[in-house]
């Protein structure tokens, strides 16, 4: 993103939140208590790491519509719950948000996890605007209130094959760990691949475990000359590191589901594994002033899916203003109809499918324990 997209996204919002009669302060005509939005991400677990950054990008947009006035002339309230990445947790905690009166959904990671709680938001008549989640199965329901913010797993397949044949690689072993997500991924890239003349081998492992070295001497011996990794980071380092100390030194690389800093320390160390990523801070350009404000309120770095979550409170509550009120149907009908409404990865507007009609990934790579950007694949 250029600064004078990202200059325009914070204009646009200023805008959004100031402006009399129709915008967030236009006294609708809802009097009562806080509009309250929904999250559920992983707090506990092997993914835990990463539910501070998504809670507190959604934080840091909510406390900027509040300090201008609030939505509707109402505040705004997160309402966060432990998904664990685990389906049952992740079921309790979108009942407690139905429960607690929440009026849009605006988490959801791990693909698996967020799969089961479609229905119950869908039930509730609650539209869901997920920030991380992007499985194909996850659209594939066909809930008219469900919306992905991140490009989902189908694009990332594309930006996969896309680098591996940049790299000129011939025979690539593909790993996934059964998980509706990974396999997602795993399963587009090797017909990809397939398609493109080369040999791909797939391979699935069970999460959770400490040695992978069977699969490790299986996959090398299948002789391939890049490694890619669809799964998430605990186990993401555990194979980096159990293929380097087994002598494998080609090309690896990983998922989105393992960007994360935690993949080089699991690894002891992952400079250049590649990753398919899309926008972190980091990586986008003009994002400088957002990262302060983010090192302020919070005293952390503003680590994945931040800015995803960021946007995701700001696109429910541009819908929430659209449909004049907290009507679930027409707030679903108010996303539908989204034109290119300012976030960070581009102007959006969604697909038919309800996922972007634009955007992408691009490949970062470790270099001193931190992913940076290696190609913007544009």
């Amino acid at each position: 993103m250029q600064r004078s997209v990202f200059v325009a996204l914070s204009a646009a919002l200023a805008l959004s939140l100031t402006a009399c009669g129709g915008g967030l302060l236009g006294g609708g005509g809802n009097a009562g208590g806080p509009i309250k939005i929904g999250m559920a991400v992983p707090l506990s677990g092997s993914s835990a790491p990463i539910g501070p950054n998504m809670k507190n990008g959604a934080q840091l947009a909510v406390d900027e519509i509040n300090a201008r006035g609030g939505l509707l002339g109402r505040q705004v309230e997160l309402d966060v719950e432990d998904e664990a990445c685990d389906p049952t947790s992740a079921v309790a905690a979108a009942n407690k948000l139905v429960s607690a009166g929440v009026v849009v959904s605006v988490g959801g990671y791990c693909s698996s996890a967020t799969l089961p709680t479609l229905p119950v938001f869908d039930k509730a008549g609650i539209p869901m605007v997920i920030p991380a989640a992007n499985s194909e199965q996850l659209v594939g329901q066909k809930l008219p209130t469900v919306f992905l913010i991140n490009p989902t797993g189908a694009q990332q397949s594309e930006a996969a094959v896309q680098w591996i044949r940049k790299r000129q690689a011939k025979t690539v072993a593909v790993l996934d760990d059964n998980t509706s997500y990974s396999t997602d991924i795993a399963k587009r890239t090797t017909q990809l691949l397939t398609d493109a003349g080369l040999t791909a081998h797939s391979t699935s492992v069970t999460p959770g475990e400490s040695d992978y070295g069977s699969t490790v001497t299986k996959v090398l011996g299948q002789n391939p000359d890049f490694v890619y990794w669809t799964g998430y980071f605990q186990e993401g380092g555990l194979l980096v590191d159990q293929f380097r100390r087994a002598g494998y030194a080609k090309d690896f690389m990983v998922a989105d589901g393992s960007v994360d800093p935690s993949l080089a320390s699991i690894a002891g160390g992952a400079d250049g594994v590649f990753a398919t990523m899309t926008t972190t801070p980091d990586t986008i350009e003009g994002a400088g002033d957002w990262i302060t404000k983010y090192r302020t309120k919070f005293n952390a770095e503003p680590g994945p899916y931040s800015t995803q979550s960021y946007d995701a409170v700001r696109v429910a509550a541009e819908a929430i203003e659209k449909a004049g009120g907290t009507d679930g149907k027409k707030i679903t009908k108010a996303l539908e109809e989204l034109k290119d409404f300012p976030i960070f990865s581009g102007p959006l507007t969604f697909s038919d499918r309800h996922t972007l009609a634009k955007g992408g990934f691009q490949i970062l790579v470790v270099k001193g324990g931190k992913f940076v950007l290696q190609d913007a694949l544009r």
